[in-house]
């Protein structure tokens, strides 16, 4: 039989227990109300900045969507009256394509207002507008924001243009960096940098170029065909024996051709 004094201690040791288990579910309920707390009134505080801030963002990247979206569109609208107006060239009816190049070169920017400067340059030159195509080839070849490629398109077409009005050097100067093989203007521009060199009597340069540019089977057939005969006539043999056994011949006596484009 317990004593009673047992009996109280082990009361005493459960209303013990009680209390301190009310203390700590009271410690954290004060604790998660003070968090409440501190995070309602961060929440207050910074609610409008951060709620403008992310606004801000969803709508530049919705703006920023938007004009992707508008500039693929007009490039698309661009490139179909490119198109349209190179067929109407072909066609026959330059000078409705003048119209529809002038439209898009003015309002169009990109690959588009390039090509259709390019394509204005030739319907001057056909037209004998001289002076306004060298414009702007001029402006195209020295425009560094244009793409290199057609940098070099106007700087070709710009020598060839020039070549019997300036000195040899200026085409040797302009188009040397484009006379190297593997470049992709390697057979145009080497052509007239050797044709200039023969107008300085510079055949001891002209003619390994020319061997180059026959000798380069990423060089089109035609002008391959015209540089081995030149470089014939100059007394440099271009022929190799892939050349002979594919049908070619030796290169036959005649009047040197002057530079053509491909």
């Amino acid at each position: 039989m317990a004593l009673p004094s047992d009996i109280d201690t082990a009361r005493a040791e459960r209303l013990a227990a009680r209390r301190q288990a009310e203390e700590s579910v009271m410690v954290r309920e004060v604790d998660e109300a003070v968090r409440k707390e501190e995070f309602g009134e961060i929440a207050r505080r910074y609610a409008v900045p951060v709620g403008l801030g992310v606004l801000a963002v969803l709508l530049a990247l919705g703006g920023w969507l938007f004009w992707q979206d508008r500039q693929a569109a007009e490039q698309e609208t661009r490139s179909e009256q490119l198109v349209s107006a190179l067929d109407e060239l072909e066609g026959g009816s330059p000078e409705q394509a003048a119209k529809e190049l002038a439209v898009i070169a003015e309002e169009g920017d990109g690959i588009a207002a390039l090509s259709a400067r390019l394509a204005q340059a030739g319907l001057a030159l056909r037209g004998e507008r001289r002076p306004e195509a060298l414009t702007i080839f001029r402006e195209i070849s020295a425009d560094d924001s244009a793409p290199k490629p057609y940098r070099d398109v106007a700087t070709i077409r710009l020598a060839a243009a020039e070549f019997e009005d300036v000195p040899p050097q200026t085409i040797i100067d302009r188009l040397k960096p484009l006379a190297v093989p593997g470049n992709p203007w390697f057979g145009s521009a080497g052509e007239m940098v050797a044709m200039a060199y023969l107008k300085q009597n510079r055949t001891d340069l002209a003619g390994p170029l020319l061997v180059q540019i026959a000798r380069d089977e990423a060089v089109p057939p035609t002008l391959r065909s015209r540089t081995r005969q030149l470089a014939g006539l100059l007394g440099f043999d271009a022929v190799d024996d892939s050349d002979l056994s594919l049908g070619g011949t030796p290169p036959a006596a005649g009047a040197a051709p002057r530079p053509q484009q491909d």
